[in-house]
């Protein structure tokens, strides 16, 4: 076994991330879709989830149908979830992982309805973003060691299965502004278990840097 130490260079200080470094995706996407809220219903007619012009081209509407909402009533709702769940795995979700979390939530929830759900012809909503930040979350909340998170894994599954059987939780519809596809729910969920244990498998391969010893 060699150590080696060099000389007079200081040791390596780990900084603490920044506020807005750990915060940036999540602040940025609540002001994106307050804006676009105010830019209803134009806002819609270019972005949301629509199965004929997306098969016409407009493949971008996969993603951005997550951005867009029926009214201000169903936008405060997923606002609401968001800072929820920002607040919930603000230990375990950096900015980076907030981002990869939307892209792939987004076209996860977009590809699902597109394959799945041919009878929808459009859909707006973070809900099923939501989704993924959310069974993503507690995987990685759990492997952080936050063993309370078990509780919150049962609490998700049997809101899905409840969806899966029933429909749409009582009030949900009323309170959205419009009817609640459940199917986008699950399809992000899935999203988020899957992206959670690659996150997972990647860092357990990722070799441990030593300090100079071999």
């Amino acid at each position: 076994m060699v150590a080696k130490q060099s000389r007079g260079r200081r040791p390596a200080i780990a900084r603490r991330p920044t506020f807005w470094r750990s915060h940036a995706v999540p602040l940025l996407l609540s002001l994106l879709l307050a804006a676009l809220g105010f830019l209803e219903p134009t806002a819609s007619q270019w972005l949301r989830y629509d199965r004929t012009a997306i098969l016409n081209g407009e493949i971008w509407r996969i993603v951005t149908g997550n951005i867009v909402h029926f009214g201000w009533g169903h936008l405060a709702l997923n606002l609401a979830g968001l800072l929820l769940l920002w607040f919930l795995f603000i230990r375990v979700i950096a900015s980076g992982t907030w981002l990869l979390i939307i892209l792939t939530g987004s076209l996860g929830v977009g590809i699902g309805i597109l394959l799945f759900n041919p009878s929808i012809e459009w859909y707006v909503g973070l809900s099923g973003v939501l989704h993924t930040a959310l069974a993503g979350g507690i995987l990685l909340a759990i492997r952080a060691g936050e063993r309370f998170q078990w509780v919150l894994l049962v609490f998700v599954s049997a809101k899905l299965a409840w969806e899966h059987v029933y429909g749409a939780l009582p009030g949900s519809e009323e309170t959205a502004g419009g009817p609640v596809l459940v199917d986008a729910h699950l399809y992000g969920a899935v999203t988020g278990i899957v992206l959670a244990l690659l996150i997972i498998a990647l860092t357990r391969r990722r070799p441990s840097h030593g300090a100079g010893a071999a």
